[in-house]
């Protein structure tokens, strides 16, 4: 592990002490005797969560409009407990709640098209939406899903939805007509908003053809709902019975939220499917609302009138997570299109010109940005950007040193980690603590996370199975039509008993932090050495020419072998020099037993729908094995460029 002497970034003292984190830690510290820092206050919040998790509902102002019987009502097992049995409320109720001047919702596009909701408009749309929702017999437990591209629409949509009790499901609308029914027909929706199209690099997509042919193979729709998204004329000649976004929004209705238990499901997000169909993963509105407003006040410091933006499409559970920062009183920042078009700033001046506060992106669009030479601290003003927020893949440790050099060293970079499964975090930054080159910062707040080994001990010294030993209330409530909850225990708790385990290669750091090696289904094993893929990407990429790439064990002679397959810079080729200082680069920058025994070059990388490169599929193929589900890749013809390899005979 590196041990730098001292931390890329550590918190200015007077924004510390103003920090949400620290006025938290004062209140229940000082409370309680412990000492004031944030170990103390981390270990009391896994010990005691019934003291803890109380204390972060009133601190976020959660107003419940039952009262719980208790905190938590044990079940018989991990999974099976209740958290605060009794206790009602709505999610979109919290969410709408801040009546502050600032805007809602800005939403940007790749067109250059601008728009603002304010939160005075924001209610009464969704109040004119919930009112038609009723109308059509909507009722708690229904499924309402959306195709949509990331856009105000939606979020009216989903808190609609919310505010009558329903679940919520969207996908993105670049998703194929298969990958939409594979997870739709599952759920059964009996309302359905879809988009006419939408512009990405610069195309523009329509999307009614599809649309119509998914909502001919799902007869559980009673409602079809047109969004204009593309705004150039709405033909629905081939949608006679769908129903106009638009003509929905009329008059003045009351603004009326179905209180309900603080664990009735409110999303079903989908698992990435590279294995069969996606699973749906259910997650309860207390929980989700809780789980937000700890990692958004506490953890990143949101304050009423900040904006947030994150870089996702509707069919990522950053989605979710961007929406829950309504409920701080945030401006939640939305943009749909590429986020290299129609230039490789294009998201970088979004941040300046809407006074962004937090940025949240991926490893892939850093690395791009500084492959690309892009100074956005020295090219644009961001005065006002004080975190940036990376996740959808561990972060390398050259990217650290981009963000401080290259946008400024006074802005806190937080690789966070966590995932569609909890739809959250389970380690992640904080305002009060240093950020290591290449570290998470810790565990959150009542996320009782430990490295397991093999035998299930915990391990401070080595890379291991990341676990979180106890309850924690954003816990999914279970996947859909998984009677008897199977496969759910299959999933998390089958590894080691009654405790769940995340399937990502961790490990602890000197200074307490964490690194994400990868996935451990994915974890390469030359030699019986066990080694994440993210400590191959990370050397690879230090290398000029190259800006992608995705490692996978073949197996070989009786055991495996490491094949690396990168994308070069357009033009170039990947000859035996170049092999070498990739190979070295590898050797030097982690160990002689991570250099891949073969290099390919590709001209693109396999990726889920979610932008995650996808190790498994590529795995399979040089394997000689199927792919399951075709389906849930963006691009799925990138996997031809592994099969029938000579290098791989």
């Amino acid at each position: 592990m590196r041990n730098d002497t001292s931390p890329l970034w550590e918190p200015d003292p007077g924004r510390m002490r103003a920090s949400h984190m620290w006025r938290f830690l004062e209140q229940n510290c000082g409370e309680r005797g412990l000492p004031m820092d944030y170990q103390s206050l981390y270990q009391w919040s896994i010990e005691r969560p019934e003291e803890f998790w109380p204390a972060m509902l009133d601190y976020a102002g959660i107003q419940l409009s039952v009262l719980p019987d208790q905190v938590y009502k044990p079940g018989e097992e991990f999974s099976s407990g209740r958290w605060f049995p009794g206790a009602r409320l709505n999610y979109a109720e919290q969410l709408l709640a801040h009546d502050n001047a600032h805007p809602a919702l800005i939403f940007r596009d790749e067109c250059g098209r601008r728009r603002e909701l304010h939160r005075t408009e924001l209610r009464r749309q969704v109040a004119q939406l919930a009112n038609v929702l009723r109308q059509w017999g909507v009722k708690p437990g229904d499924r309402v899903a959306a195709v949509v591209p990331n856009c105000l629409e939606v979020v009216v949509i989903c808190l609609a939805a919310a505010s009558v009790g329903a679940i919520f499901s969207s996908c993105s609308a670049d998703f194929g007509e298969a990958a939409l029914v594979d997870r739709l027909l599952q759920i059964e929706p009996v309302v359905l908003f879809g988009c006419d199209g939408y512009h990405y690099a610069g195309k523009r997509i329509d999307c009614l053809t599809r649309l119509a042919a998914v909502f001919a193979r799902l007869p559980s729709i009673r409602q079809l709902v047109v969004v204009p998204f593309l705004n150039d004329g709405l033909d629905t000649s081939t949608l006679p019975a769908a129903q106009h976004f638009p003509v929905l929004l009329q008059g003045e209705v009351t603004l009326d939220f179905a209180q309900l238990p603080f664990d009735h499901p409110l999303f079903i997000v989908w698992s990435s499917g590279t294995t069969g169909k996606p699973k749906g993963i259910i997650h309860g509105a207390g929980g989700t609302l809780l789980q937000h407003l700890k990692e958004h006040l506490l953890h990143t410091d949101i304050r009423p009138g900040d904006r947030l933006f994150y870089f996702t499409t509707c069919g990522w559970m950053m989605w979710n997570w961007l929406l829950g920062s309504l409920a701080a009183g945030a401006t939640a920042v939305l943009y749909d299109g590429s986020p290299f078009y129609p230039d490789a700033r294009v998201l970088w001046r979004l941040a300046a010109d809407e006074q962004v506060n937090v940025f949240g992106t991926s490893p892939a669009f850093l690395m791009a940005s500084a492959k690309a030479g892009i100074k956005p601290g020295g090219e644009l003003q961001l005065a006002s950007l004080r975190t940036v927020l990376s996740t959808g893949a561990p972060l390398p440790a050259e990217s650290f040193e981009y963000v401080r050099d290259a946008v400024s060293p006074k802005v806190q970079l937080c690789s966070i980690s966590g995932g569609t499964d909890i739809i959250s975090c389970f380690v992640l930054g904080n305002p009060v603590l240093p950020v290591w080159h290449g570290e998470i910062q810790g565990p959150g707040l009542g996320m009782a996370v430990e490295v397991y080994d093999s035998q299930g001990q915990a391990v401070r010294d080595q890379p291991g199975e990341l676990v979180c030993t106890r309850p924690f209330p954003s816990q999914p409530l279970g996947f859909w039509n998984d009677v008897g909850g199977k496969h759910f225990h299959e999933a998390y708790f089958a590894h080691f008993p009654d405790v769940w385990a995340h399937g990502d290669l961790a490990e602890w750091t000197q200074s307490g932090g964490m690194v994400i090696h990868g996935r451990t289904d994915a974890v390469l094993n030359p030699g019986g050495v066990r080694i994440g893929t993210a400590e191959l990407y990370g050397p690879v990429l230090s290398v000029a020419e190259v800006i992608d790439v995705i490692a996978v064990a073949q197996r070989y002679a009786g055991g495996e072998r490491i094949v690396l397959a990168v994308v070069l810079q357009s033009g170039m080729q990947l000859d035996a020099p170049l092999s070498a200082r990739i190979a070295e680069a590898i050797r030097e920058q982690a160990s002689p037993r991570h250099v891949p025994a073969i290099i390919l070059q590709v001209g693109e990388i396999p990726r889920t729908l979610s932008g995650k490169p996808m190790e498994l599929a590529v795995r399979a193929v040089i394997n000689g094995e199927s792919v399951q589900n075709l389906a849930a890749l963006a691009n799925p013809a990138a996997l031809e460029q592994f099969r029938c390899r000579p290098e791989l005979d």
